[in-house]
């Protein structure tokens, strides 16, 4: 269920500012919004994984600290990376 090499190198080239810049705000919220839609087909079939669902969960509030950081630093940036990862606020 992680996310695969190749994905997250695609993730890093169109998030990041280079294509080695994995550690970018913008980028960690792009992975992270990845993992965070497969989990949600994971619960689709499984309902009953709560171990999993508490993950999602802290994955989620981590997300939500990352968006709330990169609202003070690059409000213009925020916007365009909501919605381009279709996320809602």
């Amino acid at each position: 269920m992680a996310i695969t090499t190749e994905r997250k190198q695609e993730l890093v080239k169109t998030h990041g500012k280079t294509e080695k810049d994995s550690g970018s705000t913008a980028v960690q919220i792009a992975i992270m919004t990845d993992r965070i839609k497969e989990l949600t087909e994971h619960f689709k079939t499984h309902k009953k994984d709560h171990h999993s669902r508490r993950g999602l969960l802290k994955l989620v509030g981590k997300r939500r600290r990352l968006l709330d950081y990169m609202i003070q630093e690059d409000l213009a940036g925020y916007r365009a990376l909501i919605q381009k990862l279709g996320i809602r606020r």
